[in-house]
């Protein structure tokens, strides 16, 4: 058995999770905060045969895909009255994928 933890856009994590539930993946979905831009962050983790492994890295691929997204950032916690802000187009989306080996399983 595999779990995949798959970290994801927020806005991709509703057509994500709409895809993996039509295939009947069973996944757990967790709130979480990116830390450069601290914007909001799906955290997925998906309990799959190793069989299994290559159709969930599909939907994620197919589903969450990089954007360009424009942002201000300045130093935590400084002042920005002494700072001059400008935008900086960041990318954002896609997803971080760690697939990890399972000794055991229970569902009660």
């Amino acid at each position: 058995m595999k779990l995949i933890t798959a970290i994801i856009h927020d806005e991709d994590s509703k057509e994500l999770l709409k895809k993996l539930n039509e295939k009947e993946y069973r996944v757990t979905k967790l709130a979480s905060t990116g830390g450069f831009l601290r914007s909001g962050n799906t955290t997925l983790f998906i309990g799959v045969s190793k069989e299994q492994v290559d159709g969930v890295l599909e939907l994620i691929r197919d589903t969450c895909k990089k954007r360009k997204q424009l942002t201000t950032t300045a130093p935590v916690g400084a002042n920005t009255s002494n700072f001059v802000v400008l935008p900086l187009e960041v990318t954002v989306g896609g997803a971080t994928v760690f697939i990890t080996d399972v000794e055991r399983f229970e569902k009660y």
